[in-house]
């Protein structure tokens, strides 16, 4: 199949148990994907196919799957709701040409959906609604619709409405042609009738049905001039419009149903069909500058007989190999073909290819633009790396991942799990681009940073189970500095001369603090000869190797200058090594007199907080010892910007989840050092101590 029209590659995404996963397996048993139904409660489901997903229930990494439905080829990506692998939708949402948001239809428009439905509005996707769960206790399908309107300031073009709710939810209206979808009780999707609307809900059909025409005219003039007049508009072309509509952003088609009792999902595939774009009709993706990463204004122009061009948005590690996900924009890419990547400039050959439904597959000798396909065994290719043809090198937008914001010291629990740990905590890194790891060069530990509490969770629990590297953990951690506050000026001299070839230097010095950011500063101001040129540097190297450690913690230490302005020397007994010992001395003897200060690192955070809860929040990040810089009022909420410790955000997210009843969110980066207040600075000095006590 080569009709690129008949293409869709479509994205789930919705706010924690809305049923995104019990949707597409509702979709992949109606398009004769799979033949039983798994639930997710069961750990049954086929796109959580990790331990750890059919544990906990829900969606860690996204998944893919290709179907057939109406002769059209949908590649489907069920991706997670939570925060911390918030991640995974906004790369997914970037290779995708639409998306079906689910909302939960007692829920409503979680805190998660406004997060992802952000991350979709900045990558321009269109977009269907299904609100799901209209057979569970509380559920409201008007309400819900009012609250796509208020909290995420969209406008929703409803296309079904309920027939019953709750427990006698027994079908959908379609408000488009006016019939009446009703299931019976056997559960299976097939068994349903189409029959005239019930007789209590002709008047509401006819009132959305109305609304429908005239949003949907709207999207042509001669139409809509037409239908003033008085003028029934045809089928096609009111589905003509909508299509634009939807593809321009304009509304969202809305649907009904229940994924788990089969109710209403065939209406949503039909609409997948009708409205959503195909892989031509998406704006193409713009390819940028590699230097600059500046738009170039030329773009990836979607169709098989272009130069290839793909993105490289998941990295994954199973049972066959590494497998590299790719979403092809244009050209077409062959099994053994030779191509490039622009990242890291060397070419790879393809080897096999294949096609993904969760973790089985199918191979694939060949694909083209706007599929959506796996590569197995390719070796420098990371998250956001475009591969394309050799002859024609490009850089398409590259995807721009937020910065860690947590970070836990680890080490194996045995001696010789350290090389099997490094190898695991590699491959975890190379899959998930907000996973960083480094070395601290002080203790030698292994620090893990991340999104979030529960993100660091999963990762210290897959590398227990899939890598059996079991971890010793230790609590979260602060990179303190020092610095000091007054010039002093000083003299130390060094001798030793007792028996054999003696050793002797002698210097006059003044310590100040430095500007703020300028780190170790030496200047010698010596004249008339007192301290020979040649040892200036044995007294500059004496001075630098002990910024490495503080007078007060032990931590490093900021922004000093040393001047030398005198000293004395003797003919024989003077060397490089004795003046490098001298300035140590006189290091050790002049700090702790300059004043030294505790330095602690202060963070940016960016917290976005619901109209109702923002005076707890604010009074929250001030009882932090925050300082809010600036605030300003959105369509969903309020953004509050503050300057706060980073040693006062360890458990922030699940705190802020409290007071916004989970629908608050954070992001934080490392802003500037700044002195810390004087019973901050006691605490953590006598940490210090007591842990140099102990190594002792």
């Amino acid at each position: 199949m080569t009709d690129l029209a008949k293409y869709r590659n479509i994205g789930i995404f919705a706010h924690v148990d809305a049923g995104k996963t019990t949707t597409t397996e509702r979709i992949l048993k109606l398009t004769g994907k799979i033949h039983k139904t798994g639930e997710v409660h069961d750990g049954e489901s086929t796109t959580d196919f990790m331990e750890q997903e059919a544990e906990r229930g829900i969606t860690i990494q996204s998944a893919a799957t290709t179907c057939f439905w109406k002769d059209h080829r949908m590649n489907i990506i069920d991706t997670p709701g939570h925060v911390d692998f918030t991640v995974e939708v906004y790369r997914s949402l970037k290779v995708l040409d639409g998306g079906v948001g689910v909302f939960c239809g007692s829920g409503g428009v979680e805190p998660q959906s406004e997060t992802n439905w952000r991350y979709a509005n900045d990558s321009e996707v269109a977009r269907l609604i299904f609100v799901n769960k209209l057979d569970r206790m509380g559920a409201d399908f008007y309400r819900v619709v009012k609250q796509v309107k208020n909290v995420l300031a969209a406008n929703p073009l409803v296309m079904t409405l309920p027939i019953g709710i709750e427990d006698d939810f027994k079908g959908v209206v379609d408000v488009l042609e006016k019939k009446a979808y009703i299931w019976d009780d056997s559960g299976l999707p097939e068994n349903y009738t189409v029959q005239d609307v019930p007789a209590d809900m002709v008047d509401k059909v006819n009132e959305y049905h109305e609304q429908l025409i005239e949003t949907a005219v709207e999207q042509d003039d001669d139409l809509m001039m037409a239908y003033m007049e008085g003028e029934v508009p045809s089928l096609e072309d009111i589905k003509r419009c909508i299509r634009k509509g939807t593809r321009d952003l304009a509304f969202f088609p809305t649907f009904c149903g229940s994924a788990f009792k089969n109710k209403g999902i065939q209406l949503v595939l039909d609409a997948v069909v009708d409205y959503l774009p195909s892989p031509t009709e998406v704006d193409p993706q713009p390819l940028t500058d590699e230097d600059t990463g500046e738009a170039t204004g030329e773009v990836a122009i979607v169709s098989p007989d272009e130069p290839l061009r793909a993105l490289a948005f998941k990295i994954m590690d199973d049972r066959f190999g590494a497998l590299t996900f790719i979403r092809i924009y244009s050209g077409k890419m062959e099994k053994g073909m030779t191509i490039l990547n622009s990242a890291t400039g060397k070419t790879e050959r393809i080897g096999r290819m294949v096609e993904m439904h969760a973790n089985d597959r199918t191979e694939l000798s060949k694909a083209q633009a706007g599929d959506i396909i796996a590569v197995v065994g390719m070796k420098n290719v990371q998250t956001g790396h475009t591969l394309c043809d050799p002859n024609h090198p490009c850089t398409l937008e590259p995807m721009i991942f937020p910065e860690p914001v947590i970070s836990i010291a680890v080490s194996p629990k045995d001696k010789g799990g350290t090389e099997k740990m490094g190898i695991a905590i590699g491959k975890l890194v190379s899959e998930d681009p907000t996973f960083q790891v480094e070395t601290d060069q002080e203790s030698g530990e292994t620090i893990l940073k991340g999104m979030g509490e529960l993100h660091l969770d999963i990762k210290v629990d897959i590398l227990k189970r899939t890598y059996g590297v079991e971890l010793n953990v230790g609590k979260p951690q602060v990179a303190y500095r020092e610095t000091i506050t007054r010039e002093v000026e000083d003299g130390y001299t060094h001798k030793k001369q007792s028996g054999g070839s003696g050793q002797f230097g002698k210097i006059d010095y003044r310590i100040r603090p430095g500007e703020t950011g300028s780190g170790f500063k030496f200047k010698s101001t010596v004249v008339g000869g007192n301290v020979p040129k040649e040892f200036f540097p044995a007294i500059e190297k004496g001075f630098a190797s002990m910024m490495k450690e503080g007078p007060l913690a032990g931590y490093p230490v900021l922004d000093v200058e040393v001047e030398l302005f005198d000293g004395g020397y003797h003919a024989v007994d003077s060397s490089a090594i004795a003046f490098e010992i001298a300035a140590k001395g006189a290091y050790r003897q002049t700090m702790p007199k300059a004043g030294p200060q505790l330095l602690e690192p202060i963070m940016k955070v960016d917290v976005f907080s619901p109209e109702d809860n923002v005076g707890d929040v604010i009074g929250d990040l001030n009882r932090r010892r925050g300082m809010i810089k600036d605030q300003e009022a959105g369509p969903t909420g309020v953004r509050i910007k503050a300057d706060v410790p980073l040693s006062e955000m360890f458990g922030y997210i699940g705190h802020l989840r409290t007071i916004t009843s989970g629908r608050g969110q954070f992001s934080m980066e490392f802003s500037h050092y700044m002195p810390c207040p004087q019973n901050v600075a006691e605490a953590v000095i006598a940490e210090a101590k007591a842990r140099k006590a102990e190594k002792k």
